[in-house]
């Protein structure tokens, strides 16, 4: 599956390709913690079980918190 990535973290869009369905299965993939980040579609939070489909806009965003 081929998905367009935003991290904005690194501030870059990129092409991604992997065999993964999930959101888990993608943070996985670009080695990112799954407690420290959002992923969105569409304006939408994903939860780490929704599944993805190829050609989707997926962005990940950072999770600030502070105290």
């Amino acid at each position: 599956m081929e998905l367009t990535v935003f991290i904005e973290k690194e501030n870059c869009r990129k092409k991604v390709k992997f065999s993964g369905t999930s959101v888990n299965e993608l943070l996985r993939h670009l080695k990112l913690n799954p407690e420290v980040v959002i992923v969105t579609r569409n304006n939408q939070v994903l939860t780490e079980e929704a599944i993805l489909k190829p050609k989707e806009n997926i962005e990940i965003l950072s999770v600030v918190s502070g105290g």
